[in-house]
């Protein structure tokens, strides 16, 4: 699975990798229904982290599509917010 950051570029990330990434994402999440600024940046953090850690980077010249795109590590709890208001599984389905 190809997973773009967005600001960052992209990472293969393997399926056995997904079910830690999809509880990074559920920190995110729930951050993010709570409100909580502080946590909700050191969720999206952690999330960004286990994506380049689990994840390959991709090369700069790939011109394939990605399965994902996912909020760059700047990204505001309300610009996730509205991400999170179009999907009933978070940012990484699972």
């Amino acid at each position: 699975m190809i997973l773009r950051i967005l600001g960052e570029g992209q990472f293969e990330v393997g399926e056995d990798q997904l079910d830690e990434l999809n509880r990074l994402d559920d920190a995110v999440q729930a951050a993010v229904e709570a409100g909580d600024r502080e946590a909700f940046s050191r969720a999206l953090a952690a999330l960004i982290t286990g994506i380049r850690t689990a994840g390959t980077e991709v090369a700069a010249d790939y011109l394939g599509p990605s399965d994902l795109v996912l909020p760059g590590p700047d990204s505001s709890i309300e610009e996730v917010r509205e991400i999170l208001s179009t999907s009933e599984q978070g940012l990484i389905p699972g």
